[in-house]
């Protein structure tokens, strides 16, 4: 015997209200709320060295760096990225952005799948949206989408590269994303 029950689609009003009060992110797809898991201790030494690269070359620019309590939002969905860079913040609207130039995503065994085919895709709606970045926290590499002319080519970084944002007009060698854990991967 099979048992139906109907999912009741959250508003957005109410999704966004429940998200100022809540001890757990969550991300908002279809209307549905789904939780964030905790992230490793590499995942998060990726992630503020990442911050710190990027934030020294995003001073005095007029673009800002979010790390992991800003949601991204495309179309009526909500999306947590580890790390986003945007140009061109919305004037009045501080719990949410809707055009980032840059969207950073650190791989993990339980959202790798999700991040590469859903929120990629997600993510890649959005006309201001330039690079889409996927960072792996078990072995040194690094994927770039970026968007061209054609729509969008994937470039690949190992260890011997230099990482080129080209949004952003920055390039940084790869191990110095990786340095705080050079030894765990």
């Amino acid at each position: 015997m099979s048992l139906k029950t109907k999912q009741r689609s959250i508003p957005t009003e109410e999704y966004l209200a429940g998200e100022m009060d809540s001890d757990v992110r969550h991300d908002l797809v279809g209307g549905q709320a789904y939780a964030m898991v905790g992230a490793s201790s590499l995942h998060n030494l990726i992630a503020t060295g990442l911050v710190r690269l990027l934030g020294a070359r995003l001073a005095d620019s007029p673009c800002r760096l979010f790390m992991a309590d800003m949601k991204v939002r495309v179309d009526n969905d909500f999306y947590y990225p580890d790390v986003m860079v945007c140009c061109n913040p919305p004037a009045g609207v501080y719990y949410y952005v809707t055009e980032p130039t840059i969207l950073i995503e650190i791989l993990s065994p339980n959202t790798e799948m999700r991040d590469r085919l859903e929120k990629r895709l997600a993510y890649q709606r959005l006309k201001s949206l330039q690079e889409y970045v996927l960072i792996a926290q078990d072995k040194i590499r690094i994927e770039i989408y970026r968007r061209t002319t054609d729509g969008w080519e994937l470039e690949q970084y190992d260890e011997r590269d230099v990482l080129r944002l080209e949004s952003l007009d920055y390039s940084v060698p790869v191990v110095d994303i990786y340095r705080d854990i050079m030894n765990a991967v």
